[in-house]
């Protein structure tokens, strides 16, 4: 069966599309055949990137290795069964159809709670949640008190994460392995970060998941998005020499690939 990764939180803006697109290119370029599905029925940023990919290589006259994406159709209300929800159909009825052809399928969840998304976390084996470095992000997983600094409390996602992992058991899959990537880190050890950086650890040991570094702010991935474009494919799209920005972000695409520990994934670009 296809390894099943979700990237996935409740908060907007922290590079949710753009960690999806770059480990699904990282993948394919690999070799592995990776399917990708877009849950954000209303922005659709993943999708978009991708349909962007397309229409640029036809543009270009280019075949650069493409994620296999699929749009979530329609179900009839007749095909429904008994009481089932037509969002779980939808998914159920594509996942289906790209796990005989996919070594892994990439699912981007919106930024909200939706149905879809719940559902989502239950599918996945590897849970990526990215996260700005600041408290306000960090509110995503835990509260934390004011003045000590030590977490009171779960928030509803890491709730709605340990209900997909209750789910996952009682049907006797293998536990979701999750990871926090730290994205828009700071270039400087400033206390603030240190402070991001103790809680999440802290955290981490809590409620069980690993902590990766992501992606700093970069001009260039902005760039990329309306081309369809990522880090990996400058090379064959004329850039002949690479920017030390350019070369820093492909090394974090490296660090944050390997940190995954993706079932038979050797991380050669």
């Amino acid at each position: 069966m296809a390894h099943i990764i979700v990237v996935g939180n409740e908060k907007g803006g922290s590079g949710k599309s753009t960690t999806a697109m770059h480990v699904a290119t990282a993948l394919v370029r690999m070799g592995h055949r990776v399917g990708a599905l877009d849950l954000d029925l209303r922005q659709r940023s993943f999708g978009r990137y991708i349909e962007n990919r397309l229409a640029y290589m036809a543009r270009a006259g280019l075949d650069l290795p493409t994620p296999d994406y699929r749009t979530l159709p329609e179900i009839a209300p007749e095909a429904l069964g008994p009481g089932e929800n037509p969002y779980d159909a939808r998914l159920s009825v594509t996942v289906t159809a790209l796990e005989p052809v996919s070594d892994f399928i990439i699912i981007d969840c919106p930024g909200s709670h939706t149905r879809l998304s719940q559902v989502a976390h239950s599918l996945a084996d590897t849970l990526i949640t990215p996260l700005n470095d600041s408290f306000i992000d960090f509110d995503l997983l835990a509260r934390i008190d004011a003045e000590s600094g030590k977490v009171t409390g779960p928030s509803i996602y890491s709730e709605m994460v340990w209900q997909a992992r209750q789910l996952r058991a009682q049907a006797g899959l293998k536990p979701i392995d999750w990871i926090v990537v730290r994205n828009r880190l700071g270039a400087q050890q400033m206390h603030n970060k240190k402070k991001v950086g103790a809680a999440l650890e802290d955290l981490s040991r809590r409620i069980g998941f690993r902590v990766a570094p992501g992606f700093s702010e970069r001009v260039i991935f902005r760039e990329l998005f309306p081309r369809g474009l990522t880090l990996l494919d400058l090379k064959d799209t004329g850039v002949d020499q690479l920017n030390m920005s350019n070369l820093a972000a492909r090394q974090e695409l490296r660090d944050l690939v390997a940190a995954l520990k993706l079932p038979g994934v050797t991380v050669s670009f």
